[in-house]
């Protein structure tokens, strides 16, 4: 009996830190080797099996510091069931909801709250979350000017009460003639007159200007003080191809999105501003510690360069991004510090997708290197040859280090169909998902369970513990 008791909690620790996992770096987008549809009902599928299995855990799994993506999928489900819930944790349930939802971009939160209408979710805890979440909204108005289709779409199915013009705006927008909210009042003029569209927000002011037939390069020669940071790095970071020189202050990027902008230009670019942009991933890498505290010994780092990190046209250059992102960042963190990559740039800045993945040669440097901990940060699908650095790290820890002197932990920024998880190097490591570099001091923190040498209760442990510092900052 006790065995089956003990087997049974360790499928369960298996099962989370696979959901886990999965969650940190699925976003349902398209990646180098799977198609985005797979990707979409392959994570659902583990969403699905988790809820059914672990509600409570499940719910807890929004503290853990999952992606955007996998804490909307989270919070629709919960929604969506919420009378399977237990009596005893409805309050914890509904907390945790709401403080995820307060934390996600609008354009998302309101997003899933579209989405409720769209599956006809509309119970009482649907109805009080999307009360909860309207009122803590400090600028209504303007979301509603960003996301019109989205706010009205929630507000409707609700039936919520709403004050000023705002009601009038979402609904009665076109029996009205004039708002006394300024931006109400260009909206309304950008329907016939092109100059009011410059004072919207630069998504809607985007549409206005196809709609009247504005040439692309007038539009965002004019818009760009209207555009935020992620909208100037979409537009910019697509250098290649976009002739329209949009101003972009790069050098205050987080880590990762500054590294994948970097990324984005031509080598000759990189080359002839390579101290400024050296000097700004060093000064991200310093401000991200100073906020996720990291302090490692002598680390060396095995990074994956090769053709697959190029990732796809919904996430390009995203693997490489964060690859790049990594080693800064595990530099800055390091007393010593050595990389070893698949193929050796002639510097960090100047690295380019290149060539099959070879991880057993950088991985044999490093383990040579003395290093206390060896991070790799790949995709996990090597080909040249295919398993060597699986069987280095077997022959190495079960000959060499069988008292894991050597720390050796598997970052993968990808996430595969197949195994519904991440693809492992090695069983004798532990593999965690890595969706960007700021999210390593979590993922190094989190490897101790998906190393396998943890129990459940460790695990439900530093669940309850993240919970409360997401509800109790």
């Amino acid at each position: 009996m006790l065995n089956l008791e003990s087997r049974a909690q360790q499928v369960a620790q298996e099962d989370l830190v696979m959901f886990i996992n999965a969650c940190y770096s699925c976003s349902g987008q398209r990646e180098f080797y799977d198609d985005a549809e797979g990707q979409k009902v392959s994570i659902n599928f583990l969403h699905d099996y988790i809820l059914g299995n672990y509600r409570l855990l499940y719910a807890r799994t929004l503290a853990a510091g999952v992606n955007h993506f996998n804490q909307a999928q989270i919070i629709l489900k919960l929604l969506a069931t919420g009378r399977n819930t237990h009596k005893e944790h409805r309050q914890e349930e509904g907390a945790l909801i709401a403080a995820a939802l307060n934390k996600l971009p609008p354009q998302r939160a309101w997003g899933l709250l579209q989405q409720l209408q769209q599956l006809r979710i509309n119970n009482r805890r649907a109805r009080a979350i999307t009360r909860e979440y309207l009122a803590t909204r400090r600028d209504i108005d303007f979301e509603a000017i960003k996301y019109r289709t989205k706010i009205k779409a929630a507000i409707s199915h609700t039936h919520l009460k709403l004050t000023g013009e705002l009601p009038k705006f979402l609904f009665q927008f076109h029996e009205q003639k004039h708002f006394d909210h300024k931006l109400f009042e260009q909206f309304r003029k950008a329907q016939y007159s092109t100059d009011a569209i410059y004072n919207l927000p630069f998504t809607i002011a985007e549409g206005f200007a196809a709609k009247h037939k504005i040439k692309r390069e007038v539009f965002l020669k004019r818009i760009q003080s209207q555009m935020t940071v992620a909208e100037k790095l979409r537009y910019q970071g697509a250098a290649e191809r976009s002739d329209v020189d949009v101003n972009l202050n790069w050098e205050r990027l987080p880590l990762t999105k500054l590294g994948l902008y970097i990324l984005s230009l031509p080598l000759k670019t990189r080359a002839q501003t390579w101290d400024k942009f050296n000097q700004a991933m060093e000064n991200a890498a310093r401000n991200t510690l100073k906020k996720a505290p990291m302090k490692l010994g002598r680390v060396a780092a095995v990074l994956d360069c090769s053709y697959s990190s190029s990732g796809s046209e919904e996430k390009k250059r995203r693997p490489l991004g964060v690859v790049l992102a990594a080693h800064y960042l595990l530099k800055a963190a390091s007393q010593s510090y050595r990389a070893f990559w698949t193929v050796t740039p002639k510097d960090p800045l100047l690295v380019y997708p290149y060539g099959q993945t070879d991880l057993a040669t950088p991985l044999l440097a490093a383990l040579g290197s003395g290093a206390e901990t060896i991070v790799i940060v790949s995709d996990g699908c090597e080909n040249d040859p295919p398993h060597g650095a699986a069987e280095v790290l077997r022959v190495y820890r079960t000959k060499l280090d069988r008292l894991r002197k050597t720390s050796i932990i598997h970052c993968n920024p990808v996430f595969s169909t197949e195994n519904y998880s991440l693809r492992i190097l090695s069983p004798h490591i532990p593999t965690v998902g890595l969706r960007e570099a700021e999210d390593m001091p979590t993922m190094l923190g989190f490897a101790r369970f998906a190393e396998g040498s943890s129990t459940l209760s460790e695990l439900e442990t530093y669940l309850a513990q993240r919970t409360q510092q997401l509800l109790n900052p």
